[in-house]
């Protein structure tokens, strides 16, 4: 296996295949492969954590010796390192090279080169940590914004103050007794109710 910058001679023989993956039907497909002439695009909407890519399936089945394999980078291609190199092996050993855009490389079968395979590993294991970044900081996102909601956004009062006034002079006069009732007459939850009566 080799790995070479994409030629005019490589894009001239046989077919250019592309595969675009998205992780969902709002993002835009275009951009991926946007400029290159392909002869077909298989597209999958889904995430790059699942083994349910039907259109890759249907891509490696279609592509033939002499075809390459064009994806916008090894992360639209594989869940994770193992599957890029099982992928890419399977298809060079077929006569199909692959070619990644943004990585700007292209595997081929031009010969047993130690050098691709470290040059794989390499990009490879860079795009499955930058995966894993994207999502630790997705995840981070989420809670900050999560935070920040409740917080700017603030919980409306469940009582009144003089609806809290009354609550407390009712327990007071209960001698803290029928509080699960005194909860249903107010509408709060037993929770709140306590965290009224703690303000007294």
């Amino acid at each position: 296996m080799k790995t070479t910058p994409t030629t005019q001679a490589q894009a001239d023989a046989g077919h250019r295949v592309g595969y675009i993956r998205v992780s969902s039907v709002d993002q835009n497909t275009t951009r991926q492969l946007d400029g290159l002439v392909l002869h077909k695009v298989f597209t999958d909407h889904a995430s790059g954590g699942t083994t349910n890519r039907p259109a890759l399936a249907e891509a490696l089945a279609h592509v033939r010796a002499g075809d390459c394999l064009v994806v916008h980078s090894m992360d639209r291609l594989a869940r994770n390192l193992d599957d890029l190199h099982r992928i890419v092996r399977e298809l060079t050993d077929r006569g199909v090279s692959v070619e990644f855009v943004k990585e700007g490389q292209t595997f081929t079968t031009e010969g047993v080169n130690p050098m691709a395979n470290l040059m794989l590993s390499m990009l490879g294991a860079f795009a499955e940590f930058e995966r894993s970044l994207i999502r630790e900081r997705q995840r981070e996102g989420i809670a900050i914004a999560r935070g920040q909601s409740d917080k700017y956004r603030g919980r409306a009062p469940a009582l009144t103050a003089e609806q809290a006034a009354d609550l407390r002079q009712r327990d007071a006069a209960q001698g803290g007794k029928g509080r699960a009732a005194l909860a249903r007459d107010f509408g709060v939850s037993r929770q709140t109710l306590y965290q009224y009566l703690a303000k007294d």
